[in-house]
């Protein structure tokens, strides 16, 4: 079907007796400034099967043996698959949830997309989108440790908007239909990880319509109040985009070599991933602030109201936020003054793109001012009231907002949110074969 971006794939598990708080490892692009977190995830491997033995930590992506790592990669993979370490299950998705120390588990679905139905570049109407902009220049050294793996092992999370929870959250009430095929401790305070696995067949068939459904075209003009002139988005990648980028400048060099019907069914077509939905209660969705160094406060605001009134916005200083809901509103603190900044009439649909706009342009002209992301408005009082200096507080975001954003405006502005702290991203687990 034309919006079908899903795909039932076989999945692959370490076969039965293998310790898997051994097995399962963070994501390599995580504690990339702490190499001791490696290096007691080697410790605590040690000879037993894992998934850091497949995978290379972004830690020692510039060190001078990355190539021997990569080799070892690649025959550890066929290791595994030639001597049992690894079982091939039959069709289907694996029903996951994660408890990493907060009040509730993260579930998600563990299935295949297509890799046709994604794009990273600007401008893009695919179905499948980042929510940040990609950065190209980090692909290549990835496609390198991609490039003669036989498989791959995903640390992707894509997110759906389902606030009605229709489509994942149901099938936990049937978990003892299910076979378990995973219950374990996480490594270095990951939490503890189950799953079950669910056969291609009339559950996976509801799965699939359901997401489907994600693209009916009435529904999704309704839920963000927009027109047939935006491009549909049932998929936004919220984690592991650069892997998935990876996965996309993969299968486009080889598809080359294939023919159209070897393209159709080709496992490097279909990425693995984890579907969550952005309504799921675990997903804490954080606003990151902003700190401007090295500035005069009135001239940073009136620089900003320029910019704004240059795009149709009326934009001022005022003590409190106004009563009109579709302001945009930015309480900020200085050395020498604090109130809210307010533009009016935005012409950007969520409040962070307005602003960094707004301060893309600034910066651009004004080389001696620097910028830092900030988490915790503390931290930015602390930082925004030193002499040169200016603190700007980012409203809340509402879930759907992420969407929206991405729906009205393309990628957003990087550091727009943080989702989860670096011991909650997704651990290794599943693998699936990307060759022949």
């Amino acid at each position: 079907m034309a919006n079908r971006c899903t795909h039932i794939p076989n999945i692959m598990l370490p076969q039965d007796g293998c310790d898997l708080s051994k097995w399962a490892v963070i994501a390599c692009d995580q504690y990339t400034s702490q190499p001791e977190y490696w290096a007691e995830a080697d410790r605590i491997v040690g000879d037993a099967p894992s998934t850091l033995r497949l995978t290379l930590p972004e830690v020692y992506l510039e060190d001078d043996d990355v190539a021997e790592r990569t080799a070892r990669i690649h025959e550890t993979m066929r290791r595994y698959i030639a001597d049992g370490t690894l079982r091939t299950l039959p069709a289907g998705v694996i029903l996951t949830e994660r408890w990493s120390g907060g009040a509730c588990p993260r579930r998600g679905i563990v299935l295949a997309v297509d890799l046709e139905a994604y794009e990273y570049t600007p401008g893009s109407a695919s179905l499948i989108r980042p929510t940040e902009k990609t950065v190209v220049e980090r692909i290549p050294p990835r496609l390198k440790v991609r490039q003669g793996a036989c498989m791959e092992l995903p640390h992707i999370m894509i997110l759906i908007d389902d606030p009605d929870r229709r489509i994942i959250e149901p099938l936990f009430d049937k978990t003892d239909r299910f076979e378990k095929v995973y219950d374990t401790d996480l490594m270095q305070g990951g939490g503890h990880i189950n799953g079950w696995f669910i056969p291609q067949g009339a559950e996976t068939d509801e799965i699939e319509a359901g997401l489907e459904s994600l693209c009916d075209r009435e529904a999704f003009n309704k839920k963000y109040g927009c027109t047939d002139a935006q491009a549909l988005l049932p998929y936004a990648v919220g984690d592991g985009n650069h892997s998935m980028a990876t996965a996309k400048a993969y299968w486009e060099e080889i598809k080359k070599c294939l023919s159209a019907d070897e393209q159709a069914d080709h496992p490097a077509r279909f990425a693995l991933v984890e579907v969550v939905n952005i309504h799921d209660n675990s997903l804490i969705i954080e606003p990151i602030h902003r700190v401007v160094f090295g500035v005069a406060t009135d001239e940073l605001l009136d620089g900003l109201t320029a910019f704004y009134a240059q795009h149709g916005c009326k934009a001022y200083v005022a003590d409190a936020a106004p009563a009109d809901t579709g302001a945009h509103c930015y309480p900020f603190c200085a050395a020498d003054k604090s109130g809210v900044y307010v533009v009016e009439t935005p012409q950007w649909s969520i409040p962070v793109a307005t602003m960094q706009a707004g301060l893309d342009a600034y910066l651009e002209t004004h080389s001696g001012a620097k910028i830092d992301y900030i988490h915790g408005a503390d931290v930015v009082e602390s930082l925004g009231t030193k002499p040169g200096n200016v603190g700007i507080i980012l409203p809340d975001i509402a879930k759907n907002d992420l969407f929206r954003g991405v729906v009205f405006d393309g990628v957003l502005p990087r550091k727009t949110f943080s989702m989860g702290e670096a011991h909650e991203k997704r651990y290794y687990m599943e693998a699936k074969m990307i060759v022949r």
